[in-house]
């Protein structure tokens, strides 16, 4: 059998109300990380004071604390928080790397699931479990494609994450690299199942400036990818049935639509930008699952199991983005 050693690193900032059933719930699992580096990016809350706590107890958790630069920074900021942690251990040495944040609350086989499901595809190279709100008593689930791993918990094959050369700093990093994967012949998946169900303790997008603020952040990270109009018209409409009704659509949109009127920088990478489109039309035309298949398919001579063209650890310090080529 290969060695089951993960790596988490978990961004956080200020998360003293959720941190706690997070630090819980992973330090409960059936399958404990090997190593896992909590950057505190600068928290004024109460942080620092449970992690140290959790540090002492835990001989696998580090603490990496970051200056305070006087803001929470969706996108960027937690990307730049990720490699603060990265550059502490040697990827290496583990099989799998999980970015993970600390607003959530895991089941105890969450990793142990995840990593028999890696062991029985070796071409699954991102995956996670779906995540789930607490709202009025009930669970509300996110209603995340199967087709993509949850961005607040990433789980990937270390192979997997040196070949698609990291994250991307910018809103939407956390679908790019699941098109990137796919691209190299790996497969993303999450699935809806009792041992990856988990609790998202916030609602999504709300941890900067709100909910609204952060739909229409989501509507320039669509943008950004190189999102077609017709398929994020469609992804609105499918948003709009949820909090807040309509709104928050009509405001994922205005976000897409007012960063094409100001012809806002796009991601340079024009063969990702034509493979999303490619699945997107796809997508609106036969379904997720069939335009899943057919990517899948149609990589599959592009997958490198073994490493292939991983790319330099290197990139993941420059700060420029696109700077792959």
């Amino acid at each position: 059998m290969k060695s089951r050693d993960y790596l988490i690193i978990s961004p956080c900032r200020d998360e003293a109300e959720y941190m706690e059933r997070t630090l819980d719930s992973v330090v409960s699992q059936s399958v404990v990380p090997k190593l896992w580096i909590i950057v505190d990016d600068g928290s004024t809350d109460r942080s620092p004071i449970i992690l140290e706590r959790y540090a002492d107890r835990y001989p696998f958790i580090k603490v990496v604390k970051r200056e305070n630069r006087g803001f929470r920074n969706v996108g960027p900021g937690v990307v730049d928080a990720f490699y603060a942690g990265l550059r502490q251990a040697n990827i290496a040495d583990y099989q799998y790397i999980c970015k993970l944040d600390l607003d959530l609350e895991l089941p105890e086989k969450y990793f142990e699931t995840l990593i028999e499901k890696m062991e029985a595809d070796p071409r699954l190279g991102t995956c996670s479990g779906k995540p789930y709100n607490e709202h009025e008593g009930r669970l509300v689930s996110e209603r995340r494609g199967d087709e993509m791993s949850a961005g607040m918990t990433k789980f990937y094959r270390v192979t997997c994450f040196q070949q698609i050369g990291g994250f991307v700093r910018e809103v939407m990093w956390d679908a790019i690299d699941c098109h990137k994967c796919r691209k190299l012949g790996w497969k993303a998946r999450s699935w809806d199942h009792p041992n990856l169900n988990f609790l998202h303790l916030r609602i999504m997008g709300s941890s900067q400036h709100g909910v609204l603020t952060g739909r229409m952040r989501h509507g320039y990270g669509q943008y950004f990818m190189g999102t077609g109009v017709v398929y994020m018209f469609a992804t609105c409409l499918f948003r709009a049935v949820e909090y807040p009704l309509l709104i928050g659509g009509s405001a994922m949109f205005w976000g897409y639509l007012r960063s094409l009127l100001q012809r806002k920088e796009r991601y340079s990478d024009p063969d990702i930008i034509k493979e999303i489109r490619q699945f997107q039309w796809r997508a609106l035309f036969v379904g997720k699952r069939k335009a899943t298949s057919y990517m899948e398919a149609k990589s599959f001579p592009n997958w490198k199991p073994d490493g292939g063209c991983a790319r330099s650890l290197e990139f993941m310090d420059n700060k420029q983005l696109n700077t792959e080529s």
